[in-house]
């Protein structure tokens, strides 16, 4: 079984000087990478700018130190960003709070219960189909600061489709001032990686940050900033504890258990990604604790959800960095930024924080797999994805994952209803068929039924569909391709002997595996059928039949 023991405290065994320096290195460059995500995630979500670092800085160091993975990096990622607005609109910060702390219980609680490995249980359609939906809703939460347009509403927009109908509604405002920052901050997004030298070693977004700084403060452009819209802080995080109140927990309890299971998909995601990258193995239990630890931390300290982040992780592992140590160093040197230039976060011009967002969404949509999904998928796995998608669009993500979840039981339950049969043997004279010796001689008045495939409750009306006729003597079930039953293939089973009894036929069974004989044991069939009648090989069913 999976040892619940931090990674770090596995590693530091045969730790060395040599890749401490190169974790302080990789955590001093994710840092960087780090400060202007998470102010954009702060903002994107609703809050003040300050919480994404909070959330970099406490969930960020506990995570490392507690987690399963060798080199994950967590903090705010754009998952939560919807999540955590729609929670902060309706249930104010305070509700907010209440909701990762009880998801940081949650995970806490998962990971006790060895419940790492049902995460393999989410199907691939669902979570490629929901991270797009969440890109899509991103990118529309963003065109507002990117185009600079002045949104009037009486009610604060929350949902997709209402900021959607807000900046076509108000197109007519927009600012072109605010466009052509957008626009070539984007431009550096995109083109700076592609520069050669040790331009590839700094950060794209810090770049942007600072030429977009430069540009409305430089030409006195008349584009919004942090510090037009927001109050920056640069206190330290300090600890403070919500009045839980019985109303307020019932309102964000569904929230709450959404974030755990986000937190937990995307988080073991990133470490499956991250393993790939350094040939190691992470602890998926461990690592739902120190996420759960991590989001409580979090939330004392007035920060927001975190998880594990896919990118910043990437970036960690491409600079050196190969033990837990460099996530600490990361939060570390977040919080000297923190106290030392968070005023100057005021100046970062809004479409600037726009642009980087759009290339976060761009980033984590994954079209090229949506695209190739849709390209070979059957057509029920097809539906999965886009309704999946559509509804974290047009709802949220709670409905998309209900959804998607019970789409994909409900159409994986027909799948293996199609491949379950019961066929009747076939009676071929032996002097008519070239094949004769490799068939078997089926005894008078007998009747041979082979089943195929799990027999549940989608298939169990099979069973019923077999033929009793008046003249059988016996008939034999061929069960060697069952894998499994349940309580309603069973019930099925016992209807059918009951009416074998009435028509004094016996019931055969040849080769029933592991798990339907446990079953048939547990209530009592055996018993009623003659364990005698039980043969291990269709031949010795056969004899059976023929000594009846």
């Amino acid at each position: 079984m999976e040892k619940l023991k931090p990674k770090l405290f596995s590693v530091m065994k045969t730790y060395t000087k040599e890749q401490f320096v190169k974790d302080v290195v990789a955590g001093v460059i994710v840092a960087i990478i780090a400060l202007p995500l998470s102010i954009a995630l702060a903002l994107a979500s609703g809050v003040t700018p300050e919480k994404g670092i909070y959330t970099a800085i406490t969930a960020g160091f506990v995570i490392s130190f507690l987690g399963g993975s060798r080199v994950q990096i967590a903090g705010p990622t754009a998952a939560f960003a919807t999540i955590v607005a729609g929670i902060v609109a309706k249930n104010g910060f305070e509700g907010l709070v209440i909701a990762t702390l009880l998801a940081g219980v949650i995970l806490v609680l998962m990971g006790f219960l060895r419940l790492g490995s049902l995460i393999k249980f989410i199907p691939y359609t669902i979570t490629t189909g929901f991270t797009a939906g969440i890109a899509v809703t991103i990118v529309i939460g963003q065109i507002k600061d990117f185009l600079g347009l002045t949104i009037v509403s009486e009610e604060p927009l929350i949902e997709t489709v209402e900021k959607l109908e807000g900046v076509v509604r108000f197109i007519g405002t927009i600012n072109w001032q605010a466009v052509l920052v957008g626009v070539v901050c984007m431009a550096i997004l995109i083109g700076w990686p592609y520069l050669p030298g040790l331009c590839k070693k700094i950060p794209p977004s810090l770049i942007a940050v600072l030429a977009g700084i430069a540009m409305v403060s430089g030409l006195k452009l008349q584009v919004n900033t942090i510090g037009d819209l927001y109050e920056i802080s640069n206190k330290l995080p300090s600890v403070s504890l919500p009045a839980f109140h019985l109303e307020t927990v019932r309102a964000v309890l569904p929230d709450a258990f959404t974030i755990a299971v986000l937190a937990a998909i995307e988080s073991l995601l990133s470490c499956v990604v991250a393993d790939s990258m350094v040939n190691s193995r992470h602890r998926s239990n461990m690592e739902l604790i120190a996420q759960g630890a991590g989001n409580i931390v979090s939330a004392l300290f007035g920060g927001i959800p975190a998880t594990g982040a896919i990118a910043r992780t990437a970036a960690n592992v491409k600079n050196g960095g190969r033990t837990p140590v460099a996530g600490m160093v990361h939060a570390v040197v977040l919080l000297l930024i923190l106290v030392v230039l968070m005023p100057y976060a005021a100046l970062i011009p809004m479409p600037t924080i726009a642009a980087i967002l759009f290339m976060v969404a761009y980033n984590m949509c994954g079209w090229r797999k949506f695209v190739y999904l849709c390209k070979t998928s059957p057509k029920s796995d097809i539906l999965v994805l886009v309704v999946t998608f559509g509804l974290t669009v047009v709802f949220d993500l709670v409905v998309a994952i209900e959804a998607g979840i019970i789409m994909a039981a409900i159409l994986f339950m027909k799948r293996m209803s199609d491949v379950t049969g019961v066929e009747s043997w076939k009676l071929v004279d032996e002097d008519d068929d070239p094949d004769s010796l490799s068939l078997r001689r089926v005894p008078e008045n007998t009747r041979v039924y082979e089943i195929s495939g799990p027999l549940f409750f989608g298939a169990a009306d099979k069973i019923l569909a077999i033929s009793l006729e008046e003249k059988l003597s016996s008939v034999i079930l061929r069960m060697r391709s069952v894998s499994a039953i349940d309580a309603t293939a069973m019930h099925n089973l016992e209807e059918l002997q009951a009416d074998c009894g009435r028509k004094g036929i016996q019931m055969i069974l040849s080769h029933v595996n592991e798990q339907p004989m446990r079953v048939m044991e547990k209530a009592g069939f055996v018993e009623k059928v003659g364990r005698e009648n039980f043969c291990a090989h269709i031949d010795d069913a056969l004899k059976r039949a023929e000594s009846l």
